[in-house]
């Protein structure tokens, strides 16, 4: 595959229609994330309107063919040993392609990472996995970064002081990790909310007793900027004023009331919404968080800033765990995810077919070609 820029400018490469080039991480291979990649590559059509090559271990996702999928279902896995190499994917049965699996060099050998344990080599894989797409795509090799997850234990096993997906990019990205953020994103669709909904966090992996400290007027005015720009591609054509429309969650319950259960509301958070508002952004707040979620639903907004990771994870994995993805905003290049786990309690059964769903997998696929699609068009423009 060549990198973007070396590409003939055809028409074709120019335009929004034309499929993304995407990079898909393994993550750690004790987990379902094997699974959920065999079944979403079997059992949908992911292939039909991106590129995809994933960045892992080749035996490791045979293993995965073989062992969660019927024969009528499986598909051919071939290593890619050079990523200029452009050749289209070949057939490997009826509608399905030949999965494409990149194994950069100097990585721990997962093949016989024991299922559903923590193990140092799989963390330090999933990381050197990731590091390896994101430097491939800042090359210009392809488009955006799809995840599937990692584990954190293991993450830590392996010599990673990252917390997580989310930091290992900003860093990587010569980012602080202030200067990014988590967002969690239900596509449109037939359940509530119809019009689609972004929940960003201005704190993220850190334990509840640090957040007060992270949540200062800076970092609350720069999550609010995030959640206005990563939303943007995101609108529906039927929008119906075009502008992202934000709110921002209290930190306290009901919102500090008035200060008599806090004062972060009237000191920190008010103050954050002015200035953005200020800044020409449709948004809203301090709102307690028990109500603001209700209305966001029911379509008032399309984004919430939330203060920590359960306040808006809790919400937003209620309402649609299945199709929710991971976006991380702030970054120079694409990235999506799953919104769950490992899932070490299911991962790699002895017998049955395996109980993981991959509905996430193609949402977070789906938006990373959204995305990576405005971002051409916008440069395109430019």
């Amino acid at each position: 595959m060549k990198p973007l820029s070396d590409r003939a400018a055809t028409a074709a490469a120019l335009t929004s229609e034309a499929p993304s080039s995407l990079v898909l991480t393994l993550g750690d291979v004790a987990g379902i994330g094997p699974e959920v990649l065999v079944k979403a590559w079997a059992r949908s059509d992911l292939t039909t309107w991106a590129r995809v090559v994933v960045v892992g271990n080749a035996t490791v996702i045979r293993r995965a063919v073989e062992r969660f999928l019927s024969p009528s279902e499986r598909f051919a896995v071939e290593v890619v040993e050079d990523l200029r190499d452009d050749r289209p994917a070949r057939a490997s049965g009826p509608g399905r392609e030949v999965l494409r699996c990149w194994e950069p060099p100097g990585v721990p050998d997962t093949s016989k990472v024991a299922p559903a344990t923590i193990d140092p080599r799989a963390g330090k894989a999933a990381h050197d996995w990731l590091v390896a797409a994101i430097d491939a795509t800042g090359a210009g090799f392809f488009e955006g970064i799809v995840t599937l997850p990692l584990h954190k234990e293991a993450l830590r096993a392996g010599g990673i002081e990252a917390p997580g997906h989310t930091e290992i990019l900003a860093r990587r990205c010569g980012l602080a990790d202030d200067h990014t953020a988590m967002m969690l994103y239900l596509p449109p669709g037939n359940r509530p909310p119809k019009q689609g909904l972004g929940v960003i966090h201005v704190t993220l992996h850190c334990a509840l007793r640090e957040v007060f400290d992270q949540i200062t007027i800076p970092n609350v005015e720069r999550k609010i900027a995030l959640a206005a720009n990563g939303l943007k591609p995101l609108l529906g054509r039927d929008h119906p004023t075009g502008r992202v429309r934000l709110a921002v969650a209290g930190l306290n319950p009901h919102a500090g009331e008035n200060g008599l259960f806090g004062s972060e509301e009237s000191v920190i958070l008010a103050p954050a919404v002015a200035s953005a508002r200020s800044r020409g952004l449709d948004v809203v707040g301090p709102i307690a968080a028990d109500t603001l979620f209700a209305r966001a639903v029911d379509g008032e907004f399309d984004g919430v800033v939330a203060m920590y990771h359960d306040q808006g994870h809790v919400a937003l994995k209620t309402l649609g765990f299945d199709r929710a993805v991971n976006v991380t905003l702030g970054l120079p290049i694409v990235r999506t995810s799953v919104a769950h786990g490992t899932a070490f309690d299911r991962a790699w059964p002895a017998s049955g077919p395996g109980s993981a769903r991959f509905e996430s997998l193609l949402a977070a696929v789906r938006v990373a070609d959204l995305l990576a699609r405005s971002r051409r068009a916008a440069g395109a423009a430019t």
